[in-house]
């Protein structure tokens, strides 16, 4: 790698050019991965990109007048001083804040390039140029922050509806899936073993088995049942991991207090957990699956109800 203050006037034209070309290519990769769902967004992109054409054209004009045709291979990663971006443009589905985000970062750098340069062109012409174009970045580092702002009302409600559908299903279903799975499903076991032994501890190392089997069972069973790619579900391992880590969570809630030595304090302690548990899961139907609270607090009490009752009577039996 070299340092920015060992390159020559034509490097760094070499160095602008070549970013420009990558930065279009970016922009359009963000363009055709939030094309269906963010349009107004990915025409944005498609408009930015676009820019960046232009600007390449004119540093490449600059640059045949000042050196001839050649041009040689100069790119970031060939010089020292550079942010290293992950290739976010790569990855689907693309989140629309985080493509925000790193497009007003990846101008900002560039506009501090082109200023940089500029310090150190000897050539009025060259310098002139390198000035305008930190200019031009600078806008588009302002039009990434507030993307919002070019945007009609009405787009950007469909395009925020688009992300809360999104978020609902690579986050909110499998881990409530996860989250119910693992507060009713492992009752039944806890409590048997509870009212079968009235051992505390017999109880949490029942729970604690239960918990934890569920988790890895659910994760799994939850990543190789989509891979995401028809329904926008996002990636398997990632939905495999919130489901397996949320369904441990609503078994160890109600089977930590089985710690506690005495045996109907921990019981009536898991008791309330259970009941703040369900409650929970009643408000997460409500609030992001738009089922009515009191029928999914009806539904999911019933259910638990008797996944609790049945796991005293056998455990008394």
């Amino acid at each position: 790698m070299k340092r920015f203050s060992e390159l020559t006037e034509q490097e760094i034209l070499a160095l602008a050019i070549t970013n420009e070309e990558e930065d279009s290519r970016i922009y359009r990769g963000f363009a055709e991965g939030l094309r269906g769902q963010y349009d107004a967004s990915a025409k944005v992109f498609d408009e930015m990109a676009e820019e960046e054409v232009r600007h390449r054209t004119m540093l490449f004009d600059l640059y045949r007048s000042k050196f001839g045709e050649y041009l040689p291979l100069i790119r970031r990663q060939d010089v020292r001083g550079f942010v290293r971006h992950k290739p976010l443009w790569l990855v689907r589905p693309l989140g629309i804040d985080e493509v925000r985000k790193y497009a007003a970062e990846m101008e900002y750098e560039t506009a501090r390039f082109y200023r940089k340069a500029a310090e150190t062109a000897r050539d009025a012409s060259v310098r002139e140029l390198l000035v305008q174009l930190a200019e031009a970045e600078d806008k588009h580092e302002a039009m990434a922050e507030k993307l919002e702002d070019k945007i009609s009302p009405s787009a950007r409600s469909a395009e925020d509806e688009t992300a809360r559908r999104m978020f609902v299903l690579q986050y909110v279903q499998p881990g409530l899936a996860g989250l119910m799975d693992g507060s009713v499903s492992t009752l039944a076991p806890l409590f048997a073993a509870a009212f079968a032994t009235h051992h505390t501890w017999d109880a949490f190392l029942v729970g604690m088995a239960a918990s934890i089997g569920a988790g890895i069972s659910m994760g799994f069973a939850e990543a190789l049942s989509d891979d995401g790619s028809l329904t926008g579900r996002g990636a398997p391992w990632l939905r495999g991991a919130v489901c397996g880590v949320m369904t441990a969570i609503g078994g160890l809630g109600h089977t930590l207090p089985y710690l506690i030595p005495d045996f109907w304090i921990a019981t009536t302690v898991s008791i309330i957990v259970v009941a703040v548990e369900l409650t929970a899961i009643s408000w997460i139907r409500w609030r992001f699956m738009d089922t009515p609270f009191l029928s999914a607090t009806f539904q999911v009490m019933v259910g638990g109800a008797l996944v609790f009752i049945a796991g005293i009577l056998i455990g008394s039996s």
